[in-house]
């Protein structure tokens, strides 16, 4: 790894925690992004220049040698001024999920981390209990994890570990999951999202069909067709109430904080287990990171003791704070698997839900249209509130013909109140005149780092 690697867009959640395991394996870091010359997240950019990462305009001038290698974004497009400078200077050019898969496949032992929803999570639980287990992994995650997370750490996304196990969190939505050779497979469901249904099961077959075990969620029909497929003995399964897979959870609770709930693994006691992570989701995330950690000898008493100390993932159902009676909650949920999570768990408890939700792109709009629609409506009780302003749009011939308003429309006719706004700041003044004790505003979305700013500045004006 003694080379010079430029990564084009190195703030990015992927791309970061992809650079730190560079740099700690002996590369040399330099790399630009978008949102520096912005002026966004400068506290990010901050801490990478401390930790000897070299900081460029996104305009070329940072690749000047043939022999750096520019590490791109899975669309690697002329039009960007990084990557006409490789071409020019002659350097080579790797994307992020070709980089990541060749230190993944170089390890002796890997787990791969895929599915459509609750990937960062279990990735995160994984690995606190590898690390409490001594098993010193290195992981690539797409998130913060809380547990790792130090002062001098702060985007603690990735975990530099020794060079016998890797653990990384893999994509689906650009197809690069067909790079990854685990050995555990983990894949917590199948949902639509980005590709059509007919892709995805050809690529998380693959995938699964490639690991030595596979680590499957029984609860969800294609994952559950999955699990029908391999030899015997090749599947760990696991489900929420059913009897019939390896690790099952019984007796769910929810906690203000948290779940306690039965687990139960075929072959041993059951044992009462306590998260501090709330929602259903989060109680099938902890069942498939202990599928995993099953998988390579780590010990179930051992397993669980150090998932009770999970702390979670920065932006999942993160509470920022609460200000005169009103709670302000920042979540990445950006599809309808994942909002549907997140209504069902705040819904545990009392209180209207002002929601303001920023899609993260026109494409998964026009894509799941119908799904974001029925999910809101179903999911939103009659007093609770949707607030959606327009996509994030960094430019390019992305189709817009389907915009935030085409939701709130339908939401509307399903007889909820949603509304579609010009701006985010928009939303936020009539999320502050609205609210009122009891509320939680939950600020949901992904693919932009300013809105865990935003949720902060929100909790400050209510």
């Amino acid at each position: 790894m003694n080379k010079d690697y430029f990564f084009c867009g190195v703030g990015g959640s992927g791309m970061m925690p992809l650079a730190m395991i560079v740099q700690a394996q002996g590369g040399r870091i330099s790399g630009s992004d978008r949102a520096l010359d912005q002026g966004r997240t400068p506290e990010k950019f901050d801490w990478l220049r401390a930790h000897g990462v070299a900081l460029h305009p996104q305009d070329g001038s940072g690749v000047v040698s043939a022999d750096q290698v520019v590490v791109a974004t899975g669309a690697v497009e002329d039009t960007v001024p990084d990557i006409g400078a490789a071409r020019r200077v002659g350097a080579v050019i790797k994307t992020r999920p070709q980089l990541l898969s060749e230190l993944f496949n170089a390890a002796p032992t890997s787990i791969g981390v895929a599915g459509t929803s609750g990937k960062s999570t279990i990735t995160g639980m994984i690995a606190w209990i590898l690390d409490q287990a001594g098993r010193a992994p290195t992981v690539v995650n797409g998130a913060v994890m809380k547990n790792f997370a130090t002062p001098d750490q702060p985007f603690a996304s990735a975990l530099v570990g020794g060079p016998d196990l890797f653990v990384a969190e893999v994509d689906e939505s650009d197809g690069s999951i067909a790079r990854y050779d685990p050995t555990v497979a983990v894949v917590s469901n199948i949902s639509l999202d980005h590709k059509s249904m007919e892709e995805l099961r050809e690529l998380f077959g693959g995938f699964v069909g490639r690991a030595a075990t596979a680590v499957l969620n029984l609860d969800n029909p294609e994952t559950a067709a999955l699990a029908q497929t391999l030899a015997p003995g090749k599947a760990i399964t696991f489900a929420l109430g059913e009897e019939e897979a390896d690790l099952s959870a019984h007796d769910l609770q929810p906690l203000p904080t948290g779940m306690t709930f039965e687990l139960r693994v075929r072959g041993e006691a059951a044992r009462s287990v306590t998260l501090t992570v709330p929602g259903a989701h989060n109680v099938a995330n902890a069942l498939a990171a202990l599928g995993a950690v099953r998988a390579l000898g780590v010990g179930l008493d051992q397993a669980v003791a150090a998932l009770e100390t999970f702390s979670g993932i920065r932006r999942r159902l993160e509470v920022v704070g609460t200000q005169g009676g009103v709670t302000v909650i920042d979540d990445f949920a950006h599809n309808p698997d994942k909002i549907a999570a997140t209504l069902k768990t705040l819904h545990a408890f009392d209180g209207r839900l002002l929601i303001l939700f920023q899609p993260h792109g026109f494409g998964p709009l026009k894509l799941m249209q119908q799904e974001f629609i029925e999910g809101f409506a179903g999911l939103m009780r009659h007093d609770d509130v949707l607030l959606m302003p327009e996509p994030v749009y960094y430019g390019g011939t992305t189709d817009r013909s389907v915009g935030s308003e085409d939701i709130a429309a339908g939401v509307r006719a399903a007889g909820r109140r949603a509304q579609a706004l010009a701006t985010r700041a928009d939303c936020g003044d009539r999320i502050v005149d609205m609210a009122r004790p009891g509320d939680r505003v939950v600020v949901m979305g992904a693919r932009d780092d300013s809105l865990s700013t935003f949720a902060a500045e929100l909790l400050a004006r209510i």
